[in-house]
């Protein structure tokens, strides 16, 4: 099926060739750069979930993000507000400064920044024996031999590693970690028999032939919100989500368009937090009601103890 799909393109792309010759050069890639980083920095961030320190005060410990200062606007301050964003959608209470936090939440970035190669299929261009010819007085100059490829492609890749760990504020003990949350994304620039620059990768929507119109396929970024079984659901960093009370609302819970419905007016099956839920009678304190699978899934962490006065 691969193949078959690789000779179909392979004749549209002669196809096109022949009605529209012509060779594009690409000249800058700024942007490119920023959707590379940026792309990367929302994916991996996604893939954090921070629902098991929903309902708690939380302070975002960012000492050891700020230094990251890449010569792009996708810096430390875009990791640090992407952070509290999916913070906030996972049911964190935020506060401005440490002595109001409960737990202290402690970022990382491992990773962020691209690489670039360029792979040529044919004979690349070549000034060796020009340079070889100066150095002997009787023999005229070499001109450069030019490129002559049949296919050239120009690759770049962004990658990020961030990973975040979680304690209490005052004994110092360890209540969480995310893991490490890698996240990579590709841009692709292809010349084939003189037709291109033919444009794929995870930052684009479509794979396209610049200049012609032509747009097929599609393309997604790696890294996903994990489905774990939580009361609360899973929010998308890069999607539009309203909340009520606090809480994520998924789903056609809309009367109109722009309009949140009143909460008298909601669905009777719409999930509730665990403190919202009637607790079913004979049930004991404190335990854990199972899901609709059968098995327990995991809990949010317990609130934390009073602290006697100063």
């Amino acid at each position: 099926m691969g193949g078959y799909y690789f000779v179909l393109v392979s004749v549209v792309l002669v196809s096109v060739g022949l009605a529209l010759t012509g060779c594009g050069t690409t000249k800058s890639f700024e942007a490119t750069e920023q959707l590379l980083l940026s792309d990367a920095v929302d994916a991996s961030v996604s893939a954090i979930d921070f629902r098991p320190l929903a309902g708690h005060t939380v302070f975002l410990d960012t000492k050891y993000v700020t230094q990251i200062k890449p010569p792009t606007i996708v810096n430390a301050d875009y990791v640090i507000s992407s952070l509290r964003q999916q913070m906030l959608a996972g049911g964190c209470l935020l506060q401005d400064t440490v002595d109001q936090a409960d737990i202290v939440v402690e970022p990382r970035v491992g990773a962020l920044g691209s690489d670039s190669f360029q792979v040529t299929y044919g004979v690349p261009a070549s000034s060796a024996l020009a340079t070889a010819a100066q150095a002997i007085p009787t023999v005229p100059s070499i001109p450069v031999i030019p490129e002559l490829s049949v296919a050239r492609r120009e690759s770049r890749e962004g990658a990020v590693k961030i990973a975040a760990f979680a304690y209490d504020r005052l004994s110092r003990q360890p209540l969480w970690q995310s893991g490490m949350s890698r996240s990579s994304t590709t841009s692709r620039d292809t010349w084939l028999m003189g037709i291109g620059p033919i444009q794929t990768g995870t930052i684009r929507g479509k794979t396209r032939i610049l200049g012609s119109g032509l747009e097929f396929g599609t393309t997604t970024v790696e890294g996903a919100t994990p489905r774990n079984l939580y009361d609360r659901p899973p929010v998308n960093l890069g999607a539009e989500v309203r909340y009520e009370n606090g809480v994520p609302i998924l789903g056609p819970r809309f009367t109109n368009e722009g309009m949140l419905q009143s909460p008298e007016s909601l669905p009777l099956d719409v999930s509730t937090p665990n403190d919202q839920m009637e607790e079913p009678p004979g049930d004991a304190e404190g335990s854990r009601s199972p899901n609709s699978s059968g098995t327990e899934g995991p809990e949010t962490l317990p609130p934390p103890a009073e602290q006697p006065p100063s």
